[in-house]
């Protein structure tokens, strides 16, 4: 099982959100590219970012900081946070991030989803953010009527091969994944479901792989060393 272990990258730092708040962010490490060059040491595989100021602000991305990232990782690094144009995904795709995570965009826009499935295929990955089974947009402030498995249905038939899936309301509260829904999604679709959301200790991955999960991020668990990344990525 793969795990990514997450950086979210606020002015230059590392912090973690509860459930998307900006009000409750709580800083995590002082240097990203010193947690980086961390977790490729205890085994990442692949590093998870999210630039919470380019969500916020697309004038505001933190591309010479990924940049840098970038160049200092060994294993290949996700990138998603409010990423809504051709111009950020080629800009990114140009700094050799290797998967870029598509969310408000993808449902608001299709054409410009299938734009960038055709043109990077393989670095695209699409983000599912759901509360109460139904797809949020915006950072989470905008829940639609869509349910998340219409939704995803929708993404595989467009060619997407890879779907990041997170219920709100597990985000930051190291209850456990959402494992029902994942299950479900994962039954529904022909794609890698990638779990995010919840995960507090070595059982819940466990209980991820047993319903056939092969990638998950896990951040304020590894933080809290609650997780142990160089164990969880024996799994």
């Amino acid at each position: 099982m793969k795990i990514l272990p997450a950086i979210d990258l606020l002015n230059g730092q590392c912090v973690r959100l509860y459930q998307g708040d900006f009000n409750q962010s709580e800083q995590v490490a002082k240097d990203p590219i010193k947690q980086l060059e961390t977790f490729i040491e205890d085994g990442a595989e692949i590093v998870h970012i999210v630039d919470l100021d380019g969500a916020r602000d697309p004038n505001k991305r933190q591309y010479p900081l990924i940049k840098t990232l970038v160049e200092h990782s060994t294993v290949p690094i996700e990138v998603g946070g409010g990423i809504r144009s051709m111009k950020e995904v080629e800009e990114l795709v140009t700094l050799g991030v290797d998967r870029i995570v598509l969310g408000t965009a993808a449902i608001e826009n299709p054409d410009f989803l299938k734009e960038a499935v055709a043109l990077y295929k393989d670095h695209i990955v699409v983000g599912i953010d759901a509360k109460n089974k139904r797809v949020a947009t915006h950072g989470w402030e905008t829940v639609s009527d869509k349910d998340y498995i219409t939704f995803a249905r929708e993404m595989v038939a467009l060619g997407v091969e890879t779907i990041v899936f997170t219920d709100i309301s597990k985000d930051g509260t190291m209850t456990g994944p959402s494992i029902d829904q994942l299950d479900a999604l994962n039954l529904a679709v022909d794609a890698t479901i990638v779990a995010s959301g919840g995960i507090s200790k070595l059982t819940d991955l466990e209980a991820l792989k047993a319903i056939g999960i092969k990638e998950a991020i896990v951040g304020k668990a590894i933080y809290q060393g609650a997780i142990d990344l160089s164990e969880a990525v024996r799994l």
